[in-house]
């Protein structure tokens, strides 16, 4: 947004809000409380989200508006064409004490938690032994059923049956119990996200390595994509 939509005037500060703040205050003037005193604000524009907040409820301010407030001291840019090394060469010619912080740099050091990787090896081994077991008994039903399905199609080939046609068979012969077994996974894989969701804390787990950082609330939940796809593939 425009600079212009973060003015002072007459003592008001002009704010930029997101939708559920913007339709709660309206467009007046509203005298608010903050960490910083009492101010009046007045919305002039309504964004979804910001590179201060990318996500949640906002009001924004120009802070030299607040009273005990010390200037500026973060500046947030975002964009597909940034260039980090043009950024901190441009940060260490201004001057010391200042620092560039990217959030992709961010999100990989957290990515590379101890904890987070272990969960995710973990989940991995987990994922390779229930494929491996379930290609073991899919093997011991072939070969417990093979003699039987080659005496059947052997006598419907005397019948005048072909070799497309058998094919066939073979693949709706185990149609039903295919899509009980997409069916159950899918069912079993909602039942344990609905059942562990209330005691696992991703916020834990994604920040067990830094300080400083306000949790995000995270909590788990299914998704419809993650339980579908595991059954059509299997």
């Amino acid at each position: 947004f425009a600079a212009d939509r973060l003015r002072i005037r007459d003592g008001v500060l002009d704010a930029v809000a997101s939708p559920k703040v913007a339709g709660r205050l309206g467009r007046a003037e509203r005298r608010i409380v903050t960490d910083a005193g009492p101010v009046t604000v007045r919305i002039t524009a309504v964004r979804s989200r910001t590179p201060a907040v990318p996500e949640g409820e906002f009001l924004l301010v120009d802070a030299a508006g607040l009273k005990g407030s010390a200037g500026p001291s973060t500046l947030l840019v975002a964009g597909a064409g940034l260039d980090p090394k043009a950024l901190r060469a441009a940060v260490r010619g201004a001057g010391s004490g200042l620092s560039v912080s990217l959030r992709n740099e961010a999100r990989a050091a957290l990515s590379d938690a101890p904890l987070q990787a272990g969960a995710g090896r973990i989940y991995v081994w987990a994922v390779a032994a229930g494929a491996g077991y379930a290609v073991l008994a899919l093997v011991l039903g072939l070969l417990r059923s093979a003699p039987e399905r080659a005496a059947l199609l052997a006598r419907l080939r005397t019948l005048g049956m072909t070799t497309r046609q058998g094919r066939h068979v073979l693949g709706l012969e185990a149609l039903p119990q295919t899509l009980l077994a997409a069916g159950g996974g899918m069912a079993v894989g909602w039942a344990t996200v609905v059942l562990l969701a209330p005691g696992i804390d991703l916020d834990r787990l994604a920040l067990a390595d830094t300080s400083g950082v306000s949790p995000p609330d995270a909590v788990l939940r299914t998704d419809p994509w993650s339980l579908a796809l595991p059954a059509v593939g299997g």
